[in-house]
């Protein structure tokens, strides 16, 4: 039976290894959706290419035709110009320079097409239907390989004056002879907390001979969930280091804090799902360094919609 009654929107979650299409309806729910490899490897040809032929299976699969659809929203990771829908750089996503996505899919379908950073889309998720909703001022941040943010404030998203805004990884927290980041700097929150980093000291640690659980667990390699399945179990080492990390994300965040005087800051991404061991040093770390007004005003709370937060906000992106 096609689907004809209603309008939709189509989500595009683009990363490196993996592309997300879904049909989103006003609700925010799926209502159907596919995931296809990227394969950047092959050129960004080719991506396109497989990305319009997923949207077209979508929409065969799900009965749709274009002139129920809305629009088409793309999130990438890495630097986008969203006024006119190209992807300045996508760091994951080798030979992504330039490439105005928005105009070759517009052409394709002849339905408008959005751009965004894959992180902003997320937060239009969280504060639409999940862990923001309802609130007007939000951070919303994920922590893996990187730690990207997006910017809610008084109910719209910030994006700057280049398209560029939210680059809260990239905060500095130490002014000289930091770790180096993958930006080039040195001392920036991301090289301190993300993923990598701690994996880097989970290595560190071993490095010294010392025997640990995650080190028993690791198979074949040490990765941020061996870290926190460690801690989990009472390794002291991994409890130290989740605590060091969650400090530094906290400190991190006092400063967005006492500038922008959030309601809340939700918090996603694959290091998120440690839960309690990264978000108690968080939280005690805002309390501790955030000015009393902002601090206390502000509510750490964990991302509700999962990997779904990125083709449900790419949708969004036609109003947004």
């Amino acid at each position: 039976m096609a689907i004809m009654s209603k309008k939709y929107k189509i989500g595009v979650d683009v990363g490196g290894t993996n592309i997300k299409v879904a049909l989103v309806d006003k609700t925010g729910s799926i209502v159907s959706s596919d995931t296809v490899p990227t394969r950047a490897e092959m050129g960004y040809e080719y991506t396109i290419s497989n990305i319009i032929k997923a949207i077209q299976s979508l929409m065969k699969e799900s009965k749709t035709t274009k002139d129920v659809i809305e629009g088409i929203g793309f999130g990438f990771p890495g630097q986008i110009d969203c006024e006119k829908g190209v992807v300045r750089l996508a760091p994951n996503i080798p030979g992504w320079v330039d490439i105005p996505i928005a105009e070759i899919v517009s052409k394709e379908f002849g339905i408008p097409v959005r751009v965004d950073n894959d992180v902003r889309c997320a937060a239009l998720a969280e504060l639409n239907y999940g862990a923001g909703k309802g609130t007007k001022n939000m951070i919303c941040i994920t922590v893996g390989t990187g730690i990207g943010s997006g910017l809610i404030v008084n109910g719209k998203l910030v994006r700057g004056a280049s398209n560029a805004a939210g680059e809260l990884g990239h905060i500095k927290l130490q002014m000289e002879n930091g770790p180096i980041c993958g930006c080039g700097d040195r001392g920036c929150l991301e090289a301190f907390a993300s993923g990598p980093a701690i994996v880097a000291m989970a290595e560190e640690y071993i490095k010294g001979g010392k025997s640990t659980k995650y080190r028993k667990l690791a198979n074949p390699e040490i990765t941020p969930y061996i870290v926190a399945e460690a801690a989990k179990q009472g390794d002291v080492v991994a409890k130290q280091i989740f605590e060091t990390v969650g400090t530094y994300i906290g400190i991190g965040l006092a400063s967005v804090v006492n500038l922008l005087n959030p309601e809340k800051i939700v918090i996603g991404g694959g290091v998120a799902d440690a839960g309690d061991l990264l978000f108690n040093p968080i939280k005690a770390a805002l309390r501790k360094r955030a000015m009393p007004i902002q601090g206390n005003a502000v509510e750490v709370v964990h991302a509700e919609l999962g990997n779904t937060a990125g083709v449900i906000g790419a949708s969004l992106l036609i109003e947004n």
